[in-house]
């Protein structure tokens, strides 16, 4: 499926391009344990050049990174994310001799943070000065290098050369001191959380870089390794004489951080400081790449550096209270949501404005419209089969053949999607992932009212299995004047479904059916969805009813606007209406911005299944059939609505 959002930079219009190190990190997900003990782990990108291109490219700047990864799964997964994340791959080379980098973590406590390092022979740290491509660094504004790709002589030069080429261009120089002792070989494989290890020769080297840098960031014990001084005020003076015009960047931790952009004065408290955010530290692993990137976003858009350390302390301030590293760094729209309102809650985690923003705002990149074919139907296939008198294992294959009719409209274009169950359509969904189909799987019990969900009643470590690009998919019975005992029950469950799919990162799709159980106005499916809102429930994307009138559609669209503007959109759903209804349903729906499609089921399948099942229908035929009446009804969708498909 193609995505649009964030789209990846090309050479010439970049801000900052990044240089060094990239891995795939393993967090261990259960908190307070020792690494020993952990039994599962999440997987992100990681490494400090890594996540700080990440960074900068979810709050606006337009980022490239110079790095290689391994001709495998996890190296060809680097590149995916970068590519959804906006960063620029132009100075990523593929290593088809060695593997990707791996960083396992863990937190143990909120001052314990081991971690082990798989670097031996890694992809990244083959990089050599023949790989930098002098007009890619000529694109920048800035060109970052950090401290570990300095520890061996073919990156340092591969490093140097990036800097001369962006002094020689009039570029800016970041060096981010990023100063990991064991990655320069001064402690053990178990010792990766060590920050500081003195060394004369570690020294040596990082002080030939600080004459060319523009902006030097580093931690106190980062200034203190490139100094050579473990006093910190020391450290600072002695990084001024050496980096005479460069701005110096102290990072504090939870004290924030400190500039300098001329002398250092007499007390380190005396620079200029930014704004703190007194927050719960849960995990200060990565955020210092997130601090640097909030820094960047407003040195190279040339704000006042106290303004740039107030965002890079806001940036630092969101990624240390959440679990991982670059998957938790703030968008723009979350960091500005912050600056202005803050948030009641020490332990920013536990902030649902923020969480939801910054879950809408970096999701995975979706077409701007879906149509699907809905099949995800199990007990009306289960009376069909029963009725004829064919075993049910023959639905299976008939969902298999409408994949097939579903895969010969879309012809490889994007915008199209299944809704799949795992009961009988298991062998679809395989099938229809490889078409790069949108899929959404229900959870729900079918026809319950109170609503059910199948299975066992932990939600939660059901959708944990499911593939991360599968969209949970429930629908419940909901009307305005149902009872309140009623009402209130559903919408707990909705909200318990909500939560667990939010904790594990799978979008959302809650389908609401109003007319079974009541009279539909103008106001009803509004009202419904107010009601939803109001018990803090937020789905990705809703599926209603065909409307009466435009005046209904647009009076579910203030609701959602006003609650919800990240609200991916409105999929119509089709009840078994005839063909000719639906496309006069999807008439009424021209001008709402919110529709962005359909997921139409029984219309399209009906016939065939009834005439494949008894017999009547050859799995080409079926194949046709279905594909003529989807087709039908996406050509009619895209006559309506073809400027806002993709």
């Amino acid at each position: 499926m193609a995505v649009t959002g964030r789209v990846p930079a090309q050479h010439g219009e970049l801000d900052v391009i990044t240089i060094g190190r990239v891995s795939v990190d393993l967090y261990g997900q259960q908190i307070g344990s020792r690494l020993e003990d952990i039994q599962s782990f999440a997987k992100s990108v990681g490494g400090c050049p890594a996540n700080i291109a990440i960074g900068a490219a979810r709050l606006g700047l337009k980022s490239g990174i110079v790095t290689r990864v391994g001709q495998e799964q996890m190296g060809r997964f680097v590149l995916e994310q970068m590519t959804r994340e906006g960063v620029s791959l132009g100075g990523i080379i593929t290593d088809p001799d060695r593997l990707t980098a791996l960083v396992i973590l863990a937190v143990e406590n909120d001052q314990t943070f081991p971690l082990i390092f798989y670097r031996e022979n890694c992809a990244d740290m083959a990089l050599t000065a023949e790989e930098i491509d002098p007009a890619f660094i000529a694109s920048a504004r800035a060109v970052l290098v950090t401290g570990t790709h300095f520890s061996q002589p073919h990156t340092r030069a591969a490093q140097e050369k990036a800097i001369a080429i962006a002094r020689r261009n009039g570029r800016k120089v970041v060096f981010d001191i990023d100063y990991r002792p064991n990655l320069w070989g001064l402690a053990g494989h178990g010792a990766g959380e060590e920050r500081y290890i003195k060394s004369d020769e570690v020294s040596r080297h990082l002080q030939q870089i600080l004459p060319d840098a523009d902006l030097i960031v580093g931690t106190e014990e980062e200034i203190h390794i490139a100094a050579g001084e473990e006093d910190t005020l020391k450290a600072l003076k002695k990084i001024r004489g050496l980096a005479k015009g460069g701005t110096i960047v102290l990072k504090r931790g939870p004290m924030g951080c400190i500039v300098f952009a001329e002398d250092i004065p007499k007390r380190i408290e005396e620079g200029i400081v930014g704004s703190g955010f007194p927050i719960e530290v849960f995990n200060v692993l990565g955020a210092g790449d997130a601090f640097l990137a909030g820094f960047l976003r407003g040195w190279l858009r040339e704000e006042p550096l106290k303004t740039c350390a107030t965002w890079g302390n806001a940036c630092g301030a969101i990624a240390v209270s959440r679990l991982l590293c670059s998957p938790e760094y703030p968008s723009y729209a979350e960091l500005d949501v912050f600056l202005k309102h803050g948030s009641p809650h020490h332990a920013l985690r536990k902030d649902e404005t923020l969480n939801h923003v910054h879950w809408a705002s970096t999701r995975r990149p979706r077409s701007r419209s879906l149509t699907a074919l809905a099949i995800d139907h199990r007990v009306q296939f289960e009376a069909l089969a029963d009725r004829i008198g064919v075993p049910r294992a023959k639905i299976s294959e008939f969902k298999l053949l409408a994949v097939k009719a579903a895969a010969r409209v879309a012809a490889g274009r994007p915008g199209f999607g299944m809704l799949l169950d795992e009961q009988y359509g298991r062998e679809a969904m395989f099938a229809a992932a490889g078409e790069n189909f949108w899929i959404g799987r229900p959870v729900e019990q079918p026809g319950s009212r109170p609503l059910e969900f199948e299975g066992s009643g932990d939600i939660g470590s059901r959708l944990i299995e499911w593939p991360v690009t599968h969209t949970v998919k429930c629908l419940a019975f909901y009307h305005p004047e149902d009872g309140d005992d009623l009402k209130r029950g559903q919408r707990q469950k909705l909200r318990r479904l909500y939560d667990a799919a939010r904790r594990i990162g799978r979008e959302l799709l809650i389908e609401i059916i109003a007319g079974r159980h009541g009279v539909i106005g103008e106001e009803t499916v509004a009202q419904t969805l107010a009601e939803l809102y109001a018990a803090g429930i937020k789905p990705d994307w809703w599926k209603l009813e065909a409307q009466k009138s435009k005046a209904a559609w647009l009076a579910i669209e203030r609701v959602v606007g006003r609650q919800d503007p990240w609200c991916r959109g409105i999929l119509l759903l089709g009840m078994e209406a005839p063909a000719s209804e639906l496309e006069t349903a999807f008439a009424l729906t021209e001008g709402s911005a919110m529709v962005k499609g359909f997921a139409i089921g029984r219309t399209i399948f009906n016939h065939a299944a009834e005439s494949w099942l008894a017999g009547k229908m050859s799995d080409d035929e079926a194949i046709s059939d279905m594909a003529q009446k989807f087709g039908q009804l996406t050509a009619a969708w895209q006559r309506l609505r073809g400027a806002e498909t993709d």
